[in-house]
């Protein structure tokens, strides 16, 4: 087989950059590392129903982002549930870092409880009561 064996006409070269666009784009939608999985895993025997996460799995001084919700535990034996929602432009915040919670799209940052600690929101996350049943973390 030679070159000359193939022949591309316009057709074919607008359908095959089609293809790799779509390819791109798929991928680029795709999970992130960095994100929490929303997806919930089958629940451990004994794991209250609508369980967010294991009170073991929220880190003193830091927190976790469940879905749409921030678990984050101030001091110890201490939970507090927010919105994941940045109030500043509606973002999903992204992480829990070094004793603040993180949005990536204007750098908003706010303290473990809620509270601006970083513009540009000026308003705080929005509260989502949360409890402690046995040993997880479940709405209140």
């Amino acid at each position: 087989m030679t070159i000359n064996d193939f022949s591309l006409n316009r057709r074919t070269v607008v359908v095959g950059a089609g293809v790799l666009v779509a390819a791109a784009t798929l991928t680029a939608c795709g999970s992130d590392a960095n994100t929490e999985s929303t997806a919930a895993a089958s629940p451990e025997p004994g794991t209250p129903a609508g369980a967010l996460t294991k009170a073991a799995d929220v880190p003193v001084g830091g927190g976790v982002i469940v879905g749409d919700t921030v678990i984050t535990q101030p001091t110890a034996g201490t939970f507090v549930g927010l919105s994941a929602t940045c109030t500043h432009a509606g973002c999903k915040v992204a992480t829990v870092a070094r004793g603040t919670i993180n949005c990536p799209c204007h750098g908003s940052r706010f303290e473990l409880d809620g509270a601006v600690r970083g513009g540009p929101a000026t308003a705080p996350l929005s509260a989502k009561p949360v409890r402690v049943q046995g040993d997880s973390i479940v709405p209140a």
